[in-house]
């Protein structure tokens, strides 16, 4: 595992969750100033959002109904994660390196009834801006955790896990644990 990035500070709201198919899902996000106070706060607001959220491994500014392009992940503690860089906030990310495909199961808080099997890149390199500094952050990571950046930038690119699953037969009723 690697050294956990800085985090923005944990002082935002939680705000309520978006559930397809809610309009702010289906658009993409627009690109945002990482240095407008606006921007800090949303980023605060989804870590908030996030971390109230029992298994929530990522989130994304349409899922709280903000169509921004600013989504933060931290899989620190779960059994697939294999790289961990801890609690990441992006603004404006993009895909620099997509590499070894592979399937696996995916949900989603806006879609809480359904799974889904995804083929998403196994190793990937991914770029973005930190909210606050507008610094520059290009970082490398694979397996789980790197499915989770891909699933919530494609959150910001206005697509839902659902549209990635290769036809009805991939996709699966939520399993409730009691």
């Amino acid at each position: 595992m690697t050294a956990p990035l800085e985090p923005v500070p944990d002082a935002g709201k939680v705000r309520p969750v978006v559930a397809a198919p809610d309009p702010v899902l289906s658009r993409p996000g627009d690109r945002v100033d990482p240095a407008d106070p606006e921007t800090v706060a949303l980023a605060a607001d989804l870590i908030a959002t996030m971390r109230v959220s029992p298994g929530c491994v990522g989130l994304a500014a349409p899922q709280i109904g903000v169509g921004a392009h600013v989504f933060v992940v931290d899989v620190t503690g779960h059994p697939r994660a294999k790289t961990c860089h801890g609690t990441v906030v992006l603004c404006n990310a993009e895909i620099v390196e997509a590499t070894r495909w592979q399937k696996g199961r995916e949900g989603c808080m806006s879609v809480p009834d359904l799974t889904g099997d995804v083929k998403r890149a196994g190793h990937l390199v991914v770029r973005g801006t930190l909210p606050g500094s507008g610094e520059e952050l290009t970082l490398t990571t694979d397996a789980f955790e790197a499915r989770a950046f891909q699933h919530e930038i494609d959150h910001c690119a206005g697509l839902l896990f659902l549209d990635r699953v290769p036809g009805p037969n991939a996709i699966f009723a939520r399993k409730v644990y009691l």
